[in-house]
């Protein structure tokens, strides 16, 4: 059975950092795409980070240079540590893994809820 289970959101004031993590089971982890994306209100879902099997990054344009994606394929987690966070970057964060052999194995999380306010 495929779980994934993000955890980490809350609120946080304008300038903070959050870490989120994903920790994965059922899945082929290590042979696996992994990233984070986000949704806040009114708007579409959006890419935030991606991580390569390789260890390769992506990022968003509006997260690069304050975001960081990591993986830890012995604990099938995927993190991702935000920085001098915005109200901008409220949203609901959620973390998604590929299988490299093919996109039909598409897995998300349940998603975890971030809020920037002073």
């Amino acid at each position: 059975q495929v779980q994934l289970v993000e955890s980490g959101g809350g609120l946080v004031q304008p300038g903070g950092s959050l870490r989120l993590s994903c920790a994965a089971s059922g899945i082929m982890f290590s042979m696996s795409t992994l990233s984070w994306h986000r949704q806040a209100p009114g708007k579409e879902r959006e890419l935030v980070a991606r991580i390569t099997v390789s260890g390769s990054t992506a990022y968003g344009d509006p997260v690069r240079g304050r975001f960081t994606i990591s993986r830890d394929n012995a604990k099938n987690t995927v993190y991702l540590e935000m920085n001098s966070l915005r109200p901008e970057d409220t949203a609901v964060y959620y973390c998604n893994v590929n299988w490299v052999r093919s996109t039909r194995y598409d897995y998300w999380g349940q998603g975890t809820q971030v809020t920037v306010s002073s």
